[in-house]
């Protein structure tokens, strides 16, 4: 082989050599611009991600786009404005014992399931009217409220009270039914759980009530929300009471708490409501 076509040669594959690698060059660039431009799609959906949780987090709930509602539906046999006062009994008796509960309340649920038919049948001859006031605190103070192990917001006491709501609408016996059914053993959960934020399990309760069994009025008035925006003045209500009421259950007549032989607390038992009640009406 001649010096001329070894030199040739040589020059050859060093020329191969440079393209080869000016190939292999830009194939790196090009990998890198679409690993850098996978990078910035990912990282824009991360943002964009992270953007809309923040916007669902900051948007008021279905409650909280409530508070302000200027036009409220009330149930009938209330009356007062926004129809947040609720009195049962007849007439013809001459005084009111006020009933401050919230639906959620483990205590309430002991009270009626004890004191409850008393306090139903005194109502039924006549011996004093009832008031009732409902409360919504319970779903901001227990597990299902705003606790961070949760993460949301309780809709329970709310919900259950737009159900009763609902079946005072129907009247004013099955209001009382209802409130005793949610109230009882069978129905009744752990102040922890907030099963009555669930429509169908309201519904469920309802069905142990002969007035409200069935009844697809009742049933549309609590899947729709009718008395939503009623629930929260109720609620509001309670919380700008005059008797100094901060708990349930709490009983009032005459602007007096009435209390069992503790002298502090909701008189727990027929035989303590029986002598507090003698001594209210007495008074």
């Amino acid at each position: 082989m001649s010096k001329r076509n070894s030199q040739a040669n040589k020059s050859a594959a060093r020329e191969r050599l440079r393209a080869e690698r000016e190939r292999q060059a830009k194939k790196d660039k090009a990998r890198r611009q679409v690993v850098v431009g996978v990078s910035v799609v990912a990282g824009l959906a991360v943002v964009a991600g992270i953007s809309y949780a923040v916007m669902q987090l900051n948007k008021p709930s279905h409650w909280d786009s409530l508070k302000d509602e200027k036009t409220v539906v009330a149930p009938k046999n209330t009356s007062g404005k926004d129809g947040t006062t609720v009195v049962i009994g007849k007439d013809s008796a001459k005084k009111t014992l006020k009933l401050y509960e919230d639906s959620r309340c483990p205590i309430c649920a002991s009270f009626e399931q004890t004191v409850g038919s008393t306090v139903t049948k005194d109502v039924a001859d006549g011996k004093y009217k009832i008031q009732y006031i409902g409360a919504s605190f319970i779903d901001g103070d227990s597990l299902g409220g705003d606790n961070p192990s949760v993460g949301t917001r309780g809709e329970g006491s709310k919900n259950a009270l737009s159900a009763l709501g609902a079946a005072l609408n129907v009247s004013t016996d099955a209001f009382l039914e209802y409130k005793s059914a949610l109230y009882s053993a069978e129905f009744h959960p752990d102040e922890a759980d907030d099963k009555f934020k669930d429509d169908s399990y309201l519904i469920k309760v309802a069905d142990s009530v002969k007035e409200l069994k069935g009844n697809k009025a009742f049933q549309k008035a609590v899947e729709d929300g009718t008395y939503d925006a009623w629930a929260l003045k109720m609620s509001k209500s309670f919380d700008e009471n005059k008797d100094d009421v901060t708990g349930t259950p709490t009983l009032v007549m005459d602007g007096k708490k009435i209390t069992g032989s503790d002298g502090k607390n909701a008189p727990m038992t027929v035989e303590d409501f029986n002598t507090a009640m003698t001594a209210a009406l007495k008074g």
